[in-house]
């Protein structure tokens, strides 16, 4: 596991308390950052190191996979349907379906048109319930990007295949690496643009503020009632899809953040 530091990275099990085998989610909380961030400023420049972030290791581990669907306008016109007018479209996907940045996604015999999705992943990093809209920053570590695939044909026929529709394996990648908060304030983070781009054309793009649903009431909306623990991820919904097929290179891109990169067959 690498942290970045003053312009480079730093293995941080070369870091004093931090030796042993680590979890991505131990790190997560508030207070554990606060003494790693410490620790580093601590410490001087990092000695270069090579890090291929086009392969990096998905950075989800234990906990689940939420999801926000046609949160931007433009994905609900591709899918001729309306926006939810109470909520968001939601739904919880199997972390097996989940693979690492630069993997092959692989297309089921099942389905005859499948779509990548690229977006912007809310990584929780406390334990919380009932979050107020106006306290969601201090529950979330950070933000990743994600590419999210889905067998379109199946919710086309009917919306309540999503769950089915979203579960194969390889049909998400969240990653590479996690963007802490204190990078972005709220207007700076409302200007991040999210891409999907397919063999080298952007085919849908726009910012995080033109989400109908804003990321503080996507956290009260999906903790409402229920327990989330640190490492579970809030996808946030896409500005549009790419239809994809054996062959294509499929792109996320979410500026500032992070690009997940996958071939498809």
């Amino acid at each position: 596991m690498l942290a970045s530091h003053r312009g480079g990275w730093t293995p941080v099990s070369g870091i004093t308390g931090h030796e042993g085998p680590i979890r991505l989610v131990d790190l997560l909380d508030a207070s554990r950052r606060r003494d790693l961030e410490a620790l580093l400023e601590s410490r001087p420049a990092p000695e270069p190191v090579d890090v291929r972030l086009d392969e990096a290791a998905t950075v989800v581990e234990d906990g689940d996979i939420w999801g926000a669907g046609l949160n931007y306008r433009g994905h609900s016109q591709d899918l001729q349907a309306q926006q939810p007018s109470s909520g968001p479209g939601s739904y919880l996907r199997p972390r097996s379906c989940l693979i690492s940045n630069g993997g092959t996604i692989e297309l089921p015999s099942r389905s005859r048109r499948v779509t990548a999705e690229a977006e912007l992943g809310l990584v929780i990093g406390a334990r919380c319930k009932d979050v107020r809209r106006d306290e969601w920053r201090s529950v979330v570590a950070g933000v990743t990007a994600v590419l999210d695939m889905t067998a379109e044909d199946a919710i086309r026929e009917n919306p309540r295949y999503i769950p089915w529709a979203k579960g194969f394996d390889t049909f998400c990648s969240v990653g590479p690496q996690i963007v802490t908060l204190d990078e972005f304030d709220d207007d700076a983070l409302g200007a991040v643009r999210v891409s999907t781009v397919r063999n080298g054309e952007v085919v849908a793009s726009a910012p995080v503020s033109d989400m109908k649903y804003d990321l503080g009431y996507l956290v009260e909306y999906f903790t409402a009632g229920r327990t989330f623990m640190p490492g579970t991820v809030i996808c946030t919904g896409t500005p549009g899809a790419a239809e994809i097929s054996p062959g294509d290179r499929v792109t996320a891109v979410v500026e500032g953040v992070g690009t997940l990169v996958h071939t498809v067959k």
